[in-house]
């Protein structure tokens, strides 16, 4: 199937991700871009069928067929495609016939992950500044009433010589405290970072020693490390504290597989460049997986995770998440939560340098 020069060399200088497909859904041609999109070298896909390159879900594969055999044009949105290296990635493409090839097919595909990646991080720094007002206004409106049934509770302690009723203010004074601790949990860390040059698999070495001691080795720990990644100014005690919550509830979740799989724990990190995060962009930033083989959130769990008091789990606070995302948002960072029966996935993302 020939293709004149002119086209090629229009394709060649297009910043859209293009592929070429004969009828029979060969591969023809791959532009530059498609081949960074797609994860794919051009002379290794040139001729193959489109399946070599990506999947596609079973409908989409077969209007490729039906726009192959009537020349109909189609588009899909926001449709998800299989990489040869397994990863995925969520794009719009559309698939019409060259005009003047009467044979070939022009699939153009737009990449929507980073636009719906930067939509939902809009969306969770929304809820974060949501839930720390909300939590500040319910604090103060606890702690004052609170501290004067503790006072009163102490003036009352002192005025009784019986030993028995005693012991009904000091259960007063006891659960003042309590719920005054619990409120103080609710608001995350009271102080800001201790921000000193901090090494993220130093912490993370010491979350993985912790875990493995409380599991008394009944949890495979598996390391996926990437050495490249610098010393970045942050707290590391309070980061140990972040990524133990999340691998604690990782472990207990890993604990509660029902297949006959051995229960396992990864922690992956991996070095991002012109990242975006949230409304910044850092040239260079890390990403931090924590992997689980457990059953999964509860779909209507998955999107609240993060609040004060959401607990998948009947004995759980819910705080734990919820002070991990204040930490990781000290750091202007942030966190999220993938799930699915078997895996689980809490993806951190914490820039290594100042925003550009």
């Amino acid at each position: 199937m020939p293709m004149t020069i002119a086209y090629k060399q229009i394709l060649d200088h297009l910043t859209t991700a293009t592929v070429v497909l004969s009828r029979d859904l060969r591969v023809h041609y791959i532009n530059a871009a498609a081949e960074y999109l797609l994860e794919a070298s051009g002379s290794r896909v040139i001729d193959t069928p489109i399946t070599n390159l990506i999947m596609t879900p079973d409908d989409g594969l077969e209007t490729l067929r039906e726009a192959a055999e009537t020349g109909q044009p189609f588009t899909r949105r926001e449709a998800e495609l299989v990489l040869l290296s397994g990863s995925r990635c969520i794009v719009d493409y559309s698939v019409s016939p060259l005009s003047g090839e009467p044979d070939a097919l022009l699939m153009e595909i737009q990449p929507r992950d980073r636009l719906l990646r930067i939509s939902r991080e809009e969306e969770i720094l929304t809820q974060q500044e949501t839930t720390r007002v909300l939590v500040r206004g319910m604090a103060h409106e606890i702690k004052n009433p609170l501290g004067g049934i503790r006072g009163a509770a102490q003036l009352l302690d002192r005025e009784l010589t019986d030993d028995g009723q005693k012991e009904y203010t000091r259960v007063i004074i006891d659960e003042a405290d309590r719920l005054r601790s619990l409120v103080d949990r609710m608001l995350g860390p009271r102080k800001a970072p201790e921000l000193q040059p901090t090494n993220v698999h130093e912490v993370l070495e010491r979350v993985r020693t912790l875990i493995d001691a409380e599991s008394k080795g009944r949890i495979e720990l598996i390391r996926d490390y990437d050495p490249s990644l610098p010393e970045f100014n942050g707290d590391r005690e309070q980061l140990i504290q972040a990524f133990l919550n999340i691998a604690r509830n990782a472990m207990e979740a890993a604990a509660e597989n029902p297949s006959d799989e051995r229960p396992m724990l990864t922690f992956r990190t991996r070095a991002l460049r012109q990242f975006t995060i949230g409304h910044h962009r850092y040239r260079l930033a890390c990403r931090i997986d924590i992997i689980d083989n457990g059953p999964g959130i509860p779909e209507e769990l998955v999107q609240n995770i993060f609040y004060p008091m959401i607990s998948g789990r009947a004995n759980g606070t819910g705080l734990g998440l919820s002070i991990t995302q204040s930490i990781i948002g000290q750091h202007h960072g942030l966190v999220e939560c993938k799930s699915e029966p078997g895996r689980t996935e809490f993806i951190v993302f914490l820039p290594l340098e100042p925003q550009s």
